[in-house]
């Protein structure tokens, strides 16, 4: 029988409902005569407080809420990637030929194509045991060969009937003994994380194409990040840049609250990329839950549970994912604007106490795993959050939450954003704790002085930065001519190095060979530099050579050119500062 009740209060996105009598927390109801979709966070006796999910503009006290029974789930299977959905995972295409350019009211959508037919090949015949997680066939998507998984929550059993052909996502391609019926696609709640069989230790790099991050902050495969900035510093550049360039199987971006302009812009450039790896388009390896300022608040709390479950779908294929949350400080305000239309007591600065575990609910979802079922599977989820502190005050409660879970933290910095310094990464204030699990792969993959050049890299920028404050204070002159040496070398890897250009063809994708190789040629001018001087050479003709200027234009060397010119590059340059030596001593 269904719950049914009526509406007594309505605050904005929060709605209560009295008569509620049997309903569940996190159950989805359908509240008024349009038919509006709700979630149950709150029950008092009969008494449910409900969070909308669309606008409840018009709404009436005494309209009906009927609970569905169930808690609110998403569909998993073949047909979601090249998707751009709603935060309910409502698929946009399909609701503008509903209702044209504006979403409607109580709108219905289903997330998966159910016209198209996909070939589906067995992976296990009749008489075979299945159990949970376990592939029956596959389907191709793409490039991907898309596995039909026994959902995790099914016991499994023998398979009865299965066989080769043609099927739409909701017919029946598998059957086991017990009449259990399998589809190519299952239902899954997305506030429940997936099972996993074990957890590993994250042992690789993310490598994403930018060098400050790469070389000085990398974030693991399967690890989490935090990315606070004010406005304008560079948050959404950064996380399009990672979702372009990152070695990910799967990317997954999800809008949540921030500006219609900037989600346009994705949906717009998206489609026009090609993936450097495959050579394919990027959106065939894309999904984007698009859930912008404009839209029910309380859809961005869904929208960041949604995309993290479709992230865990695709790490039990055994594919590595990244998931991209832009920006989870709207989620926060969501929080805050819902828990105190409920009157609930407010913790700091406003948000609810659970602030916290909300938030380290969501990135301890992260990780990597060997997945459930057969074949044996590993998978990662890579998760990089945004986070927008008013006015770039990183005390506030949203950006020390975040320090706290994550394991990198890249500190945007708006001076250097006003500098036209981008990617605005403060080297001074950000970190990696990742950094020391990535011995042995460092060991296998990049040359053996890697560690070192980049310990020496981040000294040197400290060292400059402390010459600076000098500098400022006395002026230039009153440094002696090593020291003057540092902050031209710390010069050169600012501008040089940790500047990169997100719109250039060929900068706004470094790959690490290329980093190590223009990290090691300035170092190596460094060193050179630094015994010239020893042996009385003047800073000035080591200034005027034109090997600094060849520094800075390497980040455009194309990358299939870039191991031929910095290898010539290294021999030139004793000979470059032996022949300035000798016209020197002429002079």
């Amino acid at each position: 029988m269904a719950i049914k009740g009526s509406i007594i209060k309505i605050a904005g996105p929060a709605i209560i409902a009295q008569g509620m009598i049997g309903a569940r927390m996190y159950d989805v109801v359908r509240v008024g005569r349009e038919g509006l979709l709700g979630e149950i966070i709150r029950l008092e006796g009969e008494t449910a407080f409900v969070q909308v999910y669309e606008d409840t503009s018009g709404l009436l006290v005494g309209e009906v809420v009927e609970s569905t029974g169930n808690p609110l789930t998403v569909e998993l299977g073949p047909g979601l990637l090249y998707g751009v959905f709603d935060g309910i995972l409502r698929p946009l295409e399909s609701l503008r030929k509903q209702k044209g350019d504006f979403i409607a009211r109580g709108a219905v959508a289903e997330a998966l194509d159910r016209e198209k037919k996909w070939t589906f090949e067995p992976l296990v015949k009749v008489g075979d045991q299945v159990g949970p997680g376990d592939a029956v066939g596959w389907v191709q998507e793409f490039s991907f060969k898309h596995l039909i998984l026994v959902p995790p929550n099914l016991a499994g059993g023998e398979v009865a009937e299965i066989k080769k052909g043609e099927f739409t996502v909701a017919e029946t391609a598998c059957r086991l003994k017990d009449g259990t019926e399998l589809t190519l696609m299952h239902h899954w709640p997305v506030r429940q994380p997936r099972p996993l069989k074990e957890r590993r230790e994250p042992r690789e790099p993310f490598v994403t194409g930018q060098r400050i991050i790469d070389v000085l902050f990398p974030v693991a495969m399967g690890g989490t990040a935090g990315i606070p900035g004010p406005f304008g510093a560079g948050k959404t550049v950064m996380q399009q840049a990672l979702s372009k360039w990152g070695e990910a199987d799967v990317i997954i971006y999800v809008g949540c609250g921030e500006r219609g302009n900037e989600m346009t812009e994705v949906l717009d450039e998206f489609p026009k990329l090609v993936d450097p790896r495959t050579g394919r388009p990027l959106m065939e390896r894309t999904m984007i839950i698009a859930n912008t300022s404009n839209m029910p608040v309380a859809a961005r709390e869904a929208s960041v549970y949604t995309g993290i479950t479709l992230a865990e779908y695709w790490r039990d294929q055994g594919q590595k994912v990244a998931l991209m949350a832009d920006s989870t400080s709207r989620w926060a305000e969501a929080m805050r604007e819902i828990s105190s239309r409920l009157e609930e007591m407010p913790a700091e600065e406003g948000y609810p106490s659970y602030l916290s575990s909300r938030l380290a609910a969501f990135y301890e979802r992260a990780g990597r795993a060997v997945c459930v079922g057969k074949p044996e599977r590993q998978g990662s989820i890579t998760v990089v959050g945004a986070v927008s502190p008013p006015g770039g005050d990183f005390s506030e409660p949203v950006t020390q939450a975040t320090l706290r879970i994550t394991g990198t933290f890249w500190a945007l910095d708006d001076r250097l954003a006003s500098r036209r310094h981008f990617p605005a990464i403060n080297w001074l204030r950000s970190y990696s704790l990742y950094s020391p699990l990535f011995k042995a792969w460092y060991k296998d993959h990049m040359p053996a002085d890697f560690e070192e050049l980049r310990n020496r890299a981040g000294a040197l920028l400290q060292q400059e930065a402390e010459l600076q404050e000098i500098v400022q204070l006395v002026g230039p002159d009153a440094l002696q001519d090593d020291q003057r040496m540092v902050i031209e070398a710390g010069k050169m890897l600012r501008e040089d190095f940790l500047q990169q250009s997100a719109y250039s063809d060929v900068d706004s994708d470094c790959p690490l060979e290329k980093s190590y190789g223009i990290l090691k040629a300035i170092l190596r001018f460094y060193d050179e530099a630094s015994a010239a001087l020893k042996r009385g050479m003047l800073l000035d003709d080591i200034l005027n050579l034109k090997q600094i200027e060849e520094v800075a234009r390497m980040k455009d060397v194309p990358k299939n050119e870039f191991a031929t010119y910095i290898e010539q590059w290294l021999k030139r340059l004793p000979e470059a500062f032996g022949a300035k030596a000798a016209e020197a001593a002429t002079a």
